[in-house]
């Protein structure tokens, strides 16, 4: 069984997000969402509330695809969460030249710390590439329109947050 491992913060979870998740349940027979807990970035939903999220987002696109999709919290490195849920590859959203040159050095120092676990990085589709969701937030908290960018059931949650 292939297992993939997506992780990020998911602050809330975006189209871009979504979009990455569809595709890479092409190349896995199981994909875990590793819900990064990352305190040092001062989330706007709790841990809990952003599990929920991915669960509730994944739980359509499983059934789409046919691959088992969970989410998994996470506050180890990166590399130890790939181990604890036997993902043999970590997968890695890039929007832009930006995001490729940090992502870059992650897979230097991972490849260091442990060269069986593959990084595979997926393009976002060009309408989702601008997304970002620190972007969304700021667009939400000053009342601005976020239904291009995240579901609705995410985007009922960012109101009802920032109310």
């Amino acid at each position: 069984m292939r297992i993939g491992l997506y992780p990020g913060t998911f602050d809330p979870v975006t189209l871009g997000h979504v979009d990455i998740i569809r595709r890479a349940c092409t190349l896995v027979d199981k994909l875990v969402i590793g819900v990064a807990i990352n305190r040092d970035k001062g989330p706007l939903f709790d841990l809990e509330e952003r599990v929920a999220m991915v669960e509730a987002e994944c739980a359509v696109l499983s059934a789409e695809t046919g691959c088992e999709i969970i989410a998994h919290p996470f506050d180890n490195l990166l590399i130890d969460c790939a181990k604890d849920v036997g993902a043999g590859i970590i997968i890695r959203g890039l929007r832009a030249v930006a995001d490729f040159e940090y992502e870059y050095q992650m897979v230097g120092m991972n490849r260091q710390l442990d060269n069986s676990i593959e990084t595979v990085f997926l393009m976002a589709e060009a309408q989702h590439q601008a997304i970002a969701s620190k972007l969304v937030k700021e667009i939400a908290r000053l009342g601005g329109d976020v239904s291009k960018f995240v579901t609705p059931a995410v985007e009922s949650s960012l109101k009802e947050r920032l109310k």
